[in-house]
C-alpha cells in the first residue's frame, strides 16, 4: 500500500491571525466527508488555531493556551497536513500578525 501525495479537493482560504481572532473562514471540500487540511503559517509567531463545525465554535476555541485549551498551536513558518471535521471553520490568535492559508484535501 503506497502513500498518496496530498491532493487538493477544494479552494484555498486565508485569514490573518492577530491579537484578536478575525471572522472565521469555512473551508469546504468537494468530496463527501473530506476532513484533511494543508495549513500554512507564514508568520513568525505561534498561531493558536481555533476550529469547529460552526463559526462560533472556531472563535471560542481560538485562545492562547496557558495550561489547557482546545486551540491547536501552529508553529511559525510551518506547513502541516492535519485532520479536523469536514467543512470546518477556522480562525486564530497570535501575539503578532500571521497569514494563514488552508487548503482542503486528502493525502500526506
Amino acid at each position: 500500500m503506497g502513500i498518496n501525495a496530498f491532493t487538493k479537493t477544494g479552494n484555498t482560504v486565508t485569514f490573518t491571525a492577530g491579537v484578536s481572532a478575525p471572522t472565521p473562514v469555512q473551508v469546504t471540500n468537494t468530496t463527501i466527508g473530506g476532513n484533511q487540511y494543508r495549513i500554512i503559517n507564514t508568520g513568525t509567531t505561534v498561531v493558536f488555531l481555533g476550529y469547529g463545525t460552526s463559526a462560533s465554535d472556531a472563535t471560542n476555541a481560538a485562545t492562547t493556551i496557558t495550561s489547557t485549551g482546545t486551540a491547536f498551536p501552529l508553529l511559525p513558518s510551518t506547513d502541516e497536513i492535519l485532520t479536523f471535521v469536514p467543512n470546518a471553520y477556522f480562525t486564530g490568535v497570535s501575539t503578532g500578525s500571521a497569514v494563514i492559508y488552508i487548503t482542503p484535501g486528502d493525502g500526506v
